[in-house]
């Protein structure tokens, strides 16, 4: 456009050297050729576009927006029309406590008051995009700043407004995911109304007051402690178990042994026992029997 503008400049400044005195009069038809050649120029770059891929074009006309967009690629568009690119790529907003880490330099979570009234503190990523064909009515309604005005506030009103219905601890543990879902569906629904596509919610941190923290802490190390006594119970009580069987064991071998010796058999148990006893190097006399008549072993020689 500036190109045309110039170029008509140039062109109608070429009529005033027209009727100047020379030397001036003979560049006059120069110039004017020239700034056709300029304006010539301004229109051709002007009716020839490049969209870069992930990225669409809402056309303006005297500031008017137009309905229909212009994909990925080159067009021929009218030279008076006014070309915006919004980024239709995934984008995403990150809101955390750590310097840098964040969308926005600084602290940028977002403190909650929840049921039981504790302050909790979130970090969050939002995944969003921009719809194609909703895009003339983003920029029309809210401008190229819809991170800002949309997707900022929305986000944290909304992450406020549902964690009042939530425990802090509730919160922190067993509704994490439930809470997530909760969010999700309400910010996609204000997002949708607005020309923006929620792709997904992460929480990606939420942090407790320390007094609840410590409360937790002492909490969990009461339960470990509790299940290591049961460990060692489980364990006595195996160990009992082991000892009433070795000693039933014990038991019910030496009642099946009485039961079945026999005096003869005694006899020669004892007899087999004696004569080794007698074979031995330390032996010296063995008296065996018990009858009036003992039988003598010597394993001496003479």
């Amino acid at each position: 456009m500036a190109l045309i503008v110039i170029g008509l400049i140039v062109f109608f400044a070429s009529f005033g050297l027209g009727r100047a005195e020379e030397p001036l009069k003979r560049f006059s038809g120069t110039i004017r050729s020239i700034g056709l050649a300029i304006a010539a120029v301004g229109v051709l770059t002007s009716c020839i576009i490049q969209i870069d891929a992930g990225q669409i074009g809402v056309k303006k006309l005297f500031g008017q927006v137009q309905k229909d967009v212009l994909s990925s690629g080159l067009h021929l568009i009218n030279p008076l029309l006014e070309i915006e690119r919004l980024d239709v790529k995934t984008q995403n907003y990150t809101m955390s406590g750590m310097h840098d880490e964040g969308t926005k330099t600084g602290d940028d979570a977002i403190r909650v008051l929840t049921a039981d009234g504790l302050e909790v503190t979130i970090d969050l990523s939002v995944l969003y995009r921009v719809v194609t064909n909703d895009a003339p009515m983003l920029l029309q309604e809210t401008g190229s700043d819809y991170e800002d005005k949309i997707v900022r506030p929305i986000t944290r009103t909304r992450i406020r407004d549902n964690a009042v219905y939530y425990d802090a601890v509730a919160l922190y543990s067993t509704k994490r995911d439930e809470f997530q879902q909760r969010i999700f569906k309400s910010i996609e629904a204000d997002f949708k109304k607005r020309g923006l596509m929620l792709e997904n919610l992460l929480v990606r941190n939420i942090t407790l007051p320390l007094s609840v923290k410590a409360t937790i802490e002492q909490k969990i190390n009461a339960e470990q402690d509790a299940q290591k006594m049961q460990f060692v119970l489980q364990k006595e009580r195996q160990e009992a178990e082991r000892k009433r069987v070795e000693a039933q064991g014990i038991a019910d071998y030496q009642r099946i042994i009485s039961e079945s010796l026999t005096d003869r058999q005694l006899q020669y148990e004892s007899i087999k026992a004696q004569l080794e006893i007698a074979k031995s190097q330390n032996a010296k006399v063995i008296i065996m029997g018990k009858s009036n008549s003992p039988i003598i072993l010597d394993s001496k020689t003479q």
